[in-house]
């Protein structure tokens, strides 16, 4: 493709590492999803399946452009042929699948989330989060039949919804694994599908809602010194042990029969390490967790260690608002399609976090002092930019375009708790409905 003749022709002139983001994912990374999911072209098409990858990755970029419009914009389609029908772009993505890409951000995952994770470590612990959340997906028959949505006596309202759970790198936002499907899936289910993700030598950080011996006792008991922490609900009880210091206890609980219904290895029993703490201005909290070792892990540093668990919810924002521009949906009409551009989203995310990370590293800061909205701005309008330019402009671009980026490290701030706080009220008019719905004819 002539833009990426174009960064390998500057690369030697170039004193900057910096290229646009495209340049991380490796290309023998893309023939290998394709090969392992069935799907490599083997036709010479206007719109090979390499190139509908990078199409699919672009819709999550450009949200604002008709998927056409990515594909003339970027240059996907091979040169030399008349320009790409539309509507032989949904046949090039179905013919594609949502495999490829799934299987592409797991590769990236793999290679990206957990060396983050690994170069941040606290007490020789990976730190990870998990938490879920929902996405809207277009008003389609098949989207709706399939992942469902709110209802209430009146019937559905809303848009259908897909329901994701993520595993991330907590100190950098990148997402080591996610797991989404139909709205009526809780996530404890979609959770179970994340463990084996998590590497030994971590510690996953859950919110509440996550509380289940079902879900936590396989977490901390099939790999070695990996642990988890969550906070307890009130509801939460069990007879003490030992008392490890102030606050700071050791309490045997019973593990429900419903979750040894669920999983028949599980123990009659368990031991959790409970810790008590209090901010000022807050009511008294409990926390949970399988860090046994008082004395590897000090109840000092765990209380505020638990309120990292934030940058999940700060993430999802990023994701949501900020890249996905607070959209009413997805794009993809099908079940199958909507996974597809799921994937693609998810790479999106995490090839702008990547290159976050590194300016970071070279800034001296954390990749959470960098700004997602000014940094996501500056990599769109480059991708854009390079794709009608010239070899012989490129290379003052792109050595700007770094320069810009470490421009956008945020202000420290000092004392900061992650509080939780809701900006926008719901709207409360009705949802617009039709004739028939309203007993019309």
């Amino acid at each position: 493709m002539r833009l990426e003749y174009s960064l390998r022709h500057v690369a030697a002139f170039t004193p900057e590492s910096f290229t646009d983001i495209r340049r991380n994912l490796d290309p023998e990374w893309i023939e290998q999803a394709l090969q392992a999911t069935g799907t490599a072209t083997v036709r010479r098409r206007r719109l090979p399946a390499v190139q509908v990858i990078w199409l699919v990755i672009g819709m999550a970029l450009f949200r604002k452009r008709p998927i056409f419009d990515v594909v003339d914009k970027l240059d996907l389609a091979l040169p030399g042929k008349a320009l790409v029908a539309k509507s032989a772009i949904p046949r090039a993505r179905a013919r594609v699948g949502a495999e490829p890409l799934q299987w592409l951000f797991t590769r990236c995952a793999e290679e990206w989330a957990h060396a983050s994770a690994a170069s941040d470590r606290w007490r020789g612990l990976a730190l990870y989060g998990v938490d879920g959340s929902t996405l809207r997906v277009a008003d389609s028959p098949e989207n709706r039949d399939h992942f469902g949505g709110q209802s209430s006596g009146r019937g559905d309202y809303g848009y259908p919804l897909l329901r994701l759970v993520g595993l991330m790198a907590l100190r950098s936002h990148l997402l080591a694994s996610a797991a989404f499907g139909p709205y009526e899936t809780g996530e404890l289910t979609y959770a179970n599908e994340l463990w084996p993700s998590v590497p030994d030598q971590s510690l996953t950080i859950l919110d509440r809602g996550f509380w289940s011996a079902y879900i936590l006792l396989p977490l901390a008991r099939d790999r070695q010194d990996r642990h988890w922490l969550i906070r307890a609900k009130k509801t939460t009880n069990g007879r003490r042990i030992k008392r490890l210091g102030p606050g700071d206890e050791l309490f045997e609980l019973e593990v429900s029969p419903q979750a040894r219904q669920q999983d028949a290895s599980l123990p009659k029993t368990w031991l959790v390490r409970v810790i008590h703490y209090q901010r000022k201005g807050f009511q008294p909290q409990r926390l949970l967790t399988s860090l046994l070792d008082a004395k590897r892990f000090p109840r000092a540093e765990i209380v505020p260690l638990y309120h990292e668990r934030w940058e999940v919810e700060l993430a999802y924002d990023e994701l949501k608002t900020e890249m996905l521009e607070r959209e009413e949906s997805l794009r993809s009409k099908s079940p199958h399609a909507v996974s597809q551009e799921v994937w693609g989203v998810l790479i999106a995310y995490n090839l702008v976090r990547l290159e976050m990370e590194r300016v970071a590293d070279e800034a001296g800061v954390l990749p959470t002092r960098i700004s997602f909205v000014g940094a996501l701005r500056l990599i769109v309008d480059e991708w854009m930019w390079t794709s009608d330019r010239s070899a012989g402009a490129i290379p003052r671009h792109l050595r700007d375009l770094r320069v810009n980026l470490k421009r956008l490290v945020l202000p420290a701030r000092s004392g900061r708790t992650n509080p939780r706080a809701v900006k926008i009220k719901m709207s409360g008019y009705p949802r617009k409905r039709s004739p028939t719905e309203n007993g019309l004819k």
